[in-house]
Parts: structure tokens; sequence; C-alpha cells
């Protein structure tokens, strides 16, 4: 338990990694609440660990979801938003939209992915358009992606009264996303459609994967299930946008979505252009390393006893550094990830695939105030294409891994406070866009 103790600050709270664990508690939520709305109380009753079946009864249940829906009215969507560790427990908070209001919900589990505990926070901040989106400037429409056997709601968001103009595909960071990139109150991907589209510039956004098809990644996987497969069938259905210019389509990949902007670039070649936002340029375990210094130092806790434990946990990541399986199975589960994501992330050098784009356009950005993806990072993209004559990089002191300006680097409950994408940014891409 002593090493899992700093690392469930990454695989539970950051975007820049996730595990099975988190995407099987977000199934059972979603199977939670959904049992509710069908009024299936017994069923639901279920999954409440044992020692809690006695304390909370199926009509306890039923009591609780009439009044929630007298109250709120119907339901419009319940989707999980974040889970992270407390102690021994699994906090999965979920949100709530209903016909009259939103109401948040906290779901604790237990290590058998039982429920122990469930809770109605006060109100959520709610999420508020930027001040530089013009909603009479463009249209957004709801549309579903294909991608093989898969069907992903996707929003289409395009400029009106404009032709032959350019348009971005949003692919995410690691983890179950919606379309909107959400995490918290803060809507990220949102922001910057809206703030491109006031501008002259359609985008499309689409639902994860891992959200709607979380029992799928149960298994053995890699980042093309992740994200390659749909990104590339993404950027197919961008093409396709009436009054698009389809030699004038870009990426923006943001964390892993920017790490792996390079490589769609080699798959759709005849992209325009790459934006990588907050992208690691080193190994996702060198990124779990750091995020555990500093949440050590963060902690302001100097005992040794911390220091040995933080030493284990360095020690004992080195393990997910492999680039071959040799005698593991695929699906031999590291630190909440399959092997054979391991050996595939770790076979990817996102920068050397970089320094190789020629004629695609690449645009890195970065925040000073990220604590997930670091200054370090940007260095190393500034020293690789710094000199390329399609690069363009540019630091943001005062922005973090949200593209959101903040005043300290802080930690994930910062996520908590909704806060825009910063305007710069979302100037500085549109003018990277339009440039010729």
């Amino acid at each position: 338990m002593k090493k899992i103790i700093l690392l469930a600050a990454l695989l539970f709270v950051s975007t820049i990694s996730f595990s099975q664990n988190v995407i099987s508690l977000f199934g059972k939520a979603n199977e939670f609440f959904s049992l509710l709305e069908s009024n299936k109380f017994d069923t639901a009753h279920l999954y409440f660990a044992e020692s809690e079946q006695a304390k909370v009864t199926p009509d306890n249940l039923k009591l609780l979801w009439t009044n929630i829906k007298t109250r709120l009215g119907n339901v419009e969507y319940i989707d999980p938003v974040q889970s992270k560790a407390q102690g021994e427990f699994f906090a999965v908070t979920v949100e709530g939209k209903f016909e009259r209001d939103v109401q948040n919900f906290v779901l604790m589990f237990n290590k058998g992915e039982k429920l122990v505990g469930l809770y109605m926070p006060h109100k959520a901040a709610a999420y508020s358009k930027p001040f530089y989106a013009d909603t009479s400037l463009y249209t957004e429409q709801m549309v579903y992606l294909k991608s093989g056997t898969h069907q992903l709601a996707a929003v289409v968001t395009v400029p009106k009264n404009k032709i032959n103009f350019p348009i971005v595909v949003f692919v995410h960071g690691s983890g179950p996303n919606d379309l909107d990139g959400t995490v918290g109150p803060n809507k990220p991907f949102k922001d910057i459609a809206a703030g491109l589209a006031s501008k002259g510039i359609a985008s499309l956004r689409y639902v994860k994967r891992t959200v709607l098809y979380a029992h799928e990644f149960q298994k053995a996987f890699t980042v093309k299930e992740e994200v390659i497969d749909d990104a590339i069938a993404a950027i197919a259905m961008a093409k396709t946008v009436k009054g698009v210019n389809v030699k004038s389509v870009y990426v923006l990949g943001h964390s892993l979505g920017g790490m792996l902007a390079p490589k769609l670039a080699t798959l759709v070649p005849d992209l325009k252009g790459i934006a990588l936002a907050a992208a690691p340029a080193r190994k996702l375990t060198d990124l779990i390393v750091d995020q555990n210094k500093y949440y050590v130092t963060l902690s302001k806790d100097t005992t040794q006893a911390l220091q040995v434990k933080l030493q284990e946990a360095i020690t004992d990541l080195q393990k997910t550094r492999i680039t071959t399986l040799g005698n593991l199975k695929p699906d031999s589960v590291i630190y909440g990830l399959p092997a054979s994501y391991w050996v595939d992330l770790n076979q990817y050098d996102q920068v050397a695939t970089a320094k190789k784009l020629v004629t695609t356009r690449i645009f890195v950005i970065q925040g000073g105030k990220d604590f997930q993806v670091s200054e370090t990072d940007y260095d190393i993209w500034n020293t690789a294409l710094g000199k390329k004559p399609n690069v363009k990089l540019k630091l943001y002191p005062e922005i973090n891994h949200l593209l959101s300006p903040q005043l300290e680097k802080g930690n994930a409950q910062q996520y908590q406070v909704p806060v825009n994408v910063s305007e710069s940014v979302v100037v500085d891409l549109a003018a990277w866009i339009k440039t010729p």
C-alpha cells in the first residue's frame, strides 16, 4: 500500500494517464444511475457493499430518487466526470443535468468497487461561456461520428455566412473524456471551439471512446484503440462538413492527444497542421515521477518516511518503461494500464516523429502553471523543433494544463474552479491557423 499512496495522485486525479480502475468505476457509476432511472431499486441496492446494505434499503433509494426528480425534473444526462483516491476509497464525481437544474453526486467505492457512500454536494459551479465567444457568429450541430463499429456523439461548430473555412479536430488527453473536455465546471474544448468559430474557424469535437465503450478497455489495448482510430475517423468526417476547405484541416491535441498528434500527421499526411497543447515530450513514466515529486513538495512534508515512500514509488515505476512484452501477457496490468499499452507508448518517439514532418505546420502551446506537463517538456520541443520553418512554439507563463490563466501552479483542486481558456491562446491559435 505504501507505493500506491503517491501514485494515486496521478492515476485518479491527473488527466495525463488513466487506469482500468477509473474506467470500471465510471462504468459502475453509470450503471447505478441507469438502474435508479429504470426504477430497478432492488438491483441498484446490490451495488452497495454488504456492510452498507442494511443501512441503505431499496425503499430508501426509491424515496431518494423520487424526491430528486420531483425537485429537479426529468434527467437530461448523468455523466461521471472525475475520480480520485481518498485514503482506502475512491470518490467518483457524477454530474447530473436535470430538467430544472444541475445536481452533482459523489459515489464512494471501496477496493472491491462496491458502494460505501452516496453524497449530494452543494450545487457545483456552473459553466459559463467565455467572453470572447459571440454566439451570433456560429452554429452548432449534434452529429454522430462513425468509427469502425463505434458511434460517438459529436458536435460540429461552423461559422455563419462563411465558405472555404478551416476546420479543427479536437483530440483528447487520457482518460474518459466527453466532447467538451470537461473537468469539473471547466470545458476547454467548448471554449476553444466557440472562440475559433467567432473568428471564422470551424471545429469538430466528439465523445471519447473510453466513455461510451468502457467495457472494451478491460483487456489489452493501445493508443490505437484509445485515440488514433477515432481521431482519424473524425478527421475524415471534418472534410465532409459543408463549407470546409479540405486543404485546411487541423488537429488540436491536448495532453496525450498532443503527444500523439505527430503520429496522426504521419497517418493523415494531408493535414494542414497540428497544435500540440500541453503535450508531453517525454515518456509517460517521466511525467509520473515528476508529478509525484511535485505532490510531495506541495505537501510540505519533509519527513524521512515520505521521502522513503517517494523513492520506493520511483523505483517501482521503472517497471513501466518496458518496450517489449517478454514473458508478460498483453493484458497484464502495470499501474492501472495493460502491458500492451506501456510497450506501445514507450516505442513511440513523438519528438523524433515531429522532427520528420516537413510540410505539416506545428504549433506547440505550453503553460507555465501546468503541474502535469512542465516547461521541461516545452524545452525539449523547443530544442528539437525551434529552428524548423514549419514550427511555432509559445510558452504562456500564466496558464495551467487546462489552458486557463491562474495565479499559481496549484494542484488538481484548481480544476474545480470555473476559469475559461485564456483568450490569448485562442487569439494566437486562430491567427496561426489563418496564416498562409
